[in-house]
């Protein structure tokens, strides 16, 4: 069974990496929607469909640099925590930017 201390670690490093995704995924999904919303448009009340299908190519786009940049972040997180001689605290105290 795990001990209090070791539940509260998990919960502190799951509400970080929530953390990381929400502030990673927030612009980048208003920028997905605005491009659907625009390509919409485009398509539908312009009639020009070329630069509607044009514009729909965007939010996919958006979205999977958005998740590159949102692993790359944890990576990072990762990388300080796993770093040889480091201390589960002086690790928790670094990710949660303590230090």
């Amino acid at each position: 069974m795990a001990s209090k201390q070791q539940m509260t670690e998990r919960d502190i490093s799951k509400e970080s990496a929530e953390v990381v995704g929400e502030q990673a995924m927030g612009p980048a999904f208003l920028a997905a929607a605005a491009s659907v919303g625009l390509s919409w448009y485009y398509f539908f009340l312009r009639g020009d469909r070329e630069r509607g299908l044009f514009v729909g190519l965007w939010p996919p786009t958006i979205l999977a640099f958005a998740s590159y940049f949102n692993q790359r972040k944890m990576r990072q997180q990762l990388d300080s925590i796993t770093q040889p001689g480091t201390t589960i605290k002086n690790a928790l105290d670094s990710m949660m930017g303590n230090r």
